[in-house]
């Protein structure tokens, strides 16, 4: 009995080839940057500046409620700093210079001069700080379409920051 022949490919590239190489020229294009950082892909260098300029203050933003909750309620501090101090490293990077700490947050007070309401409960204050941070991640993740490559890498690391800060407040150990 002779050997089957296998089946005829067809000629041409195949269909994973051409995704792949789609992908990776998505990625080459996206990536692209002159010398200075400021990619032809993304905004003007004003545009950058002003989005970077944002992003450090949004970041100090919520430093602010991280304060405020703290204060508001001591019990939480030891949980809450990590997070606290990774937004500080997040306005840092944006080129931001956050405050330090205030000692003098209350519940109905603020910090640093910014008014903010803290709820009464830990839990209702945990889920508020979520949803700070979900909201500036989700913000971010769309400002980074806008800008060049160096800051859209900074903007998408810090946004998939902001969601697991959130998901660490709401379920991260299942306190919330």
């Amino acid at each position: 009995m002779p050997f089957p022949l296998p089946p005829r490919m067809p000629s041409g590239p195949r269909r994973r080839t051409l995704l792949a190489s789609a992908a990776g020229v998505a990625l080459l294009t996206g990536c692209s940057g002159g010398p200075d950082g400021s990619g032809t892909t993304g905004g003007s260098p004003s545009a950058a500046d002003r989005a970077r300029a944002r992003a450090a203050r949004d970041s100090d933003g919520l430093v602010t409620r991280y304060d405020a909750v703290i204060a508001a309620h001591p019990g939480l501090a030891e949980r809450l700093r990590p997070l606290r101090d990774a937004a500080v490293r997040h306005a840092e990077a944006f080129g931001g210079v956050p405050a330090p700490a205030s000692p003098t947050a209350t519940a109905s007070g603020g910090t640093r001069n910014v008014s903010l309401k803290v709820p009464e409960t830990e839990r209702a204050a945990l889920a508020e700080l979520a949803a700070a941070e979900r909201t500036l991640a989700d913000r971010r993740a769309k400002a980074l379409l806008g800008v060049p490559g160096e800051l859209a890498r900074l903007l998408a690391s810090v946004a998939a920051a902001g969601a697991a800060h959130a998901y660490l407040l709401t379920e991260g150990d299942g306190k919330a």
